[in-house]
């Protein structure tokens, strides 16, 4: 399934870090980047979430919430939190509802061997839970100016 600019975000309830569950409903009102990512504490998923996180004072003054997913369980999020400071909550992904809801869930491609897993991609949804930005196959330098400057636009 693919999801398109101007659709409603899909309803999305998960396990959250630090324990509990966070669902895009409640935040309703306000701007959410939600990236997916492939895998905690690997290079590229850390340094996305080393550049989210550098950058969360911005987001947080646009009055934007920014929410990592992947497929890891709440347990490796938690490790993963803690060893790089993330001050963002990170979702657990593990039945891979949201990864299928969202699209990000494709076969892959690595020397020549194929495998499903999730497409590092990034959703910008609006107050009223509108999908206002996407970005798929995201390439990590530079990746979240270009999601700030869109959520400042918003």
């Amino acid at each position: 399934m693919s999801i398109a600019v101007g659709a409603k975000a899909p309803a999305l309830t998960l396990p959250v870090s630090g324990g509990g569950e966070l669902s895009l409903a409640k935040l309703k009102g306000k701007p959410v980047v939600l990236y997916f990512y492939p895998k905690d504490d690997t290079s590229g998923c850390t340094r996305e979430a080393h550049d989210f996180r550098d950058a969360l004072a911005r987001f947080k003054k646009a009055g934007a919430e920014v929410i990592g997913i992947s497929k890891d369980s709440v347990a490796s999020h938690d490790k993963f939190k803690a060893k790089h400071r993330l001050p963002f909550p990170l979702l657990a992904d593990t039945e891979g509802k949201a990864c299928e809801a969202f699209g990000t869930w494709v076969e892959k491609s690595l020397y020549g061997r194929k495998y499903m897993g999730i497409e590092r991609a990034t959703f910008v949804i609006d107050g009223k839970g509108a999908i206002r930005h996407i970005w798929r196959k995201v390439k990590v330098p530079g990746h979240v100016d270009e999601v700030l400057a869109a959520v400042q636009s918003l």
